[in-house]
């Protein structure tokens, strides 16, 4: 086991664009099996696929595009208030601890001056770079498991199960739960990000499209992923607005937002089938997040479920499964449904 954690860890440029085109490519295969039976080519069907893609990435891109130009749109008002906000929390800490400042110099300079913006910068593409690669990379393993020339089905029949009808009856199984835990992650991630955005908009925040992309993506990060986007809102909420009570207001809008969103509506709709107890999910947040980083952080829980479902179909790790569940199934309420 450690010498295959090394290795997924060391080969992590491919596994992750292949774990990420497997889970994408099980959203696609109802849609390929129903065009299978319309007795659609099967080329046809890849290519409506590719479109659908295609047309995700481009709205995407024309929301981040959008989102640069408010950016780049903005004056320099922001660094001033940026600056006296920083001025007015730092120069207490400062006085207390004898921290002396050139006088008239801005606190930026001061404190940031020590920054490599050469090393960050060239951080940023090497980003960049290896994101776009990726990106293509798990498109062209989704096209290659969708024409079947990887059988995640066989494949899975092959190593871990034996025989046919559970792999096929598995292989149904985590379909069916990877795909409604991939739709309500959406949907409540886009929702979530239509919230901040609106809420941004009507308390006058800037870069709302911004914060609202930021509050969709982070929040495919199970747990800690809407804490981020709540803390790092609030600290530049607290940078742009000077009323206190309408900060508070905000703050309390936003997180309203997303407990609505996350602590609510998110679990009545993954429904049991995702009853996996607050240690499990913490302990493969940190692991997964150790072996890919981020990546790893976003597919974290989907690979949970995944493992959750192939130990529930030995004797001998049912009880690793009962213990990964929710307190109904430790309880015992629902280890027949398991």
């Amino acid at each position: 086991m450690p010498i295959f954690f090394y290795v997924i860890k060391l080969l992590s440029f491919i596994f992750i664009p292949f774990v990420f085109s497997m889970f994408i490519a099980l959203m696609f295969w109802p849609l390929m099996r129903w065009m299978r039976n319309k007795k659609i080519p099967k080329i046809i069907s890849l290519f409506i696929v590719v479109i659908i893609i295609g047309v995700f990435f481009k709205l995407t891109g024309e929301l981040m595009q959008l989102s640069s130009k408010e950016i780049l749109a903005s004056d320099n008002q922001i660094i001033e208030k940026v600056e006296s906000k920083l001025e007015l929390l730092l120069s207490p800490i400062e006085d207390s601890f004898g921290v002396d400042r050139v006088d008239d110099s801005s606190i930026l300079i001061h404190y940031f001056k020590k920054v490599d913006f050469n090393k960050t910068f060239g951080s940023t593409i090497d980003l960049v770079g290896n994101t776009v690669s990726m990106t293509l990379m798990t498109l062209f393993f989704v096209i290659l498991l969708l024409a079947e020339s990887l059988n995640f089905q066989k494949i899975l029949n092959s190593t871990i199960l034996r025989q046919k009808y559970s792999s096929v009856k598995v292989f149904m199984r985590i379909e069916k739960d990877i795909v409604t835990f991939i739709k309500v992650k959406f949907i409540i991630s886009f929702f979530t990000g239509v919230g901040f955005t609106l809420a941004c908009y009507f308390f006058d925040v800037s870069f709302p499209i911004f914060w609202g992309l930021f509050a969709f993506a982070i929040n495919f990060v199970q747990m800690i992923g809407s804490v981020i986007s709540v803390v790092l809102l609030s600290l530049f909420s607290f940078v742009e607005l000077d009323s206190t009570g309408v900060l508070l207001f905000f703050i309390l809008t936003i997180t309203l937002v997303q407990v609505l969103m996350g602590g609510v509506l998110e679990p009545v709709f993954m429904g049991k089938s995702f009853s996996i107890n607050v240690i499990t999910i913490l302990i493969m947040l940190m692991f997964w997040g150790y072996i890919w980083g981020v990546p790893g952080m976003i597919l974290s829980i989907p690979l949970t479920v995944f493992i959750k479902i192939i130990f529930e179909q030995f004797s001998n790790t049912k009880i690793i499964a009962e213990l990964m569940s929710g307190s109904e199934l430790i309880n015992g309420r629902d280890l027949n449904n398991s």
